[in-house]
């Protein structure tokens, strides 16, 4: 299989190493020279390294965009008109307009277009779908997540498109259910144009979830809690560690008592999450079905980002169905 991976930054170097790994045929594409050199000098055959993505597009099978957000639209949409299957990095677009474009592209063309939503393939969010359908901690009330930490903030988009967004997708995966309403609220603290600091409660049904992502606080911080009533779930994406707290409130006349049991650790174990993500691509497109996480699967975590900002400047609930 030949893939085209377009794309050479920080992220894109992470690309590039898995597919060499996964032993498909690697192209690459960088407008950035620099870039470009440095591929060739890492042992990618510099006949297969381009400036222009279109001049080899016909020699591909399938296309790789690790771009900023405001290209992924052209550079997918002119990929799959070509005839060629796409993985996309989140977030899928920089507008749920432009999403929603490319979801009619697919539809018309029939071509496969798969989602970098990485947080689907961590072990932890094996361990925690595992626990759920266990039932070990009974009725979910509400999830929390965070992915903060002080560090370089991203320049296509704020840090709700960026990095809460990935637990907009995960919460969605997990309960099994398109949010409802959110509320929110951002800032832009850096003067930027662009959030950098983002805390949004989104609705799923009943169940709230609550979100916090930011460029200022220490960290890093990949968590996340998952709370029953009959326990809690605390999920350590960096640490791949889920520990199980089997706890739970219980009535005895008028007083309620808080009965606390046993902790249980468990390990996440498994290959890294990104060759996880690329290798169900690359099968995806080799057998001709649908993929792990779909371009509607994408605009759903993207229509969550369009509400928490109209809800933030607004300064009200956003029912679901207005974005």
């Amino acid at each position: 299989m030949n893939v085209l991976l377009v794309g050479l930054g920080r992220w894109g170097e992470n690309h590039l190493r898995v597919l060499q790994e996964l032993g498909v045929t690697v192209w690459a594409c960088d407008l950035s020279a620099e870039r470009r050199a440095a591929a060739a000098r890492g042992g990618l055959d510099p006949s297969r390294i381009v400036s222009d993505f279109a001049s080899v597009l016909h020699r591909v099978d399938a296309v790789d965009i690790v771009t900023p957000a405001d290209t992924h639209l052209d550079l997918a949409a002119r990929s799959l008109r070509g005839g060629k299957d796409c993985f996309v990095e989140k977030p899928l677009t920089l507008t749920v307009g432009e999403a929603r474009q490319l979801v009619d592209i697919v539809e018309t063309t029939g071509r496969i277009l798969q989602v970098g939503h990485i947080f689907r393939f961590h072990p932890v969010t094996d361990l925690l779908r595992r626990c759920l359908a266990e039932a070990r901690v009974g009725r979910v009330r509400y999830l929390r997540g965070r992915f903060a930490g002080f560090k370089r903030p991203r320049i296509d988009v704020g840090v709700t498109q960026t990095d809460a967004i990935h637990y907009f997708d995960l919460f969605a995966h997990l309960l099994g259910q398109a949010p409802t309403a959110v509320t929110a609220t951002l800032r832009d603290y850096l003067g930027r144009g662009l959030d950098d600091l983002s805390f949004v409660t989104v609705e799923y049904g009943e169940v709230p979830a609550f979100v916090e992502a930011g460029y200022f606080g220490p960290g890093p911080a990949r968590d996340c809690v998952v709370v029953g009533d009959r326990g809690s779930l605390v999920a350590d994406f960096a640490r791949s560690l889920v520990t199980v707290f089997p706890h739970q409130h219980q009535r005895r006349g008028r007083e309620w008592t808080a009965q606390e049991g046993e902790p249980e650790e468990v390990k996440g174990t498994g290959e890294e999450p990104l060759r996880r993500e690329l290798e169900a691509f690359v099968e995806s497109v080799g057998s001709h079905r649908p993929p792990s996480v779909d371009v509607r699967e994408g605009l759903l975590a993207l229509r969550v980002v369009e509400a928490a900002q109209l809800s933030s400047r607004a300064g009200r609930r956003v029912a679901f169905d207005e974005v």
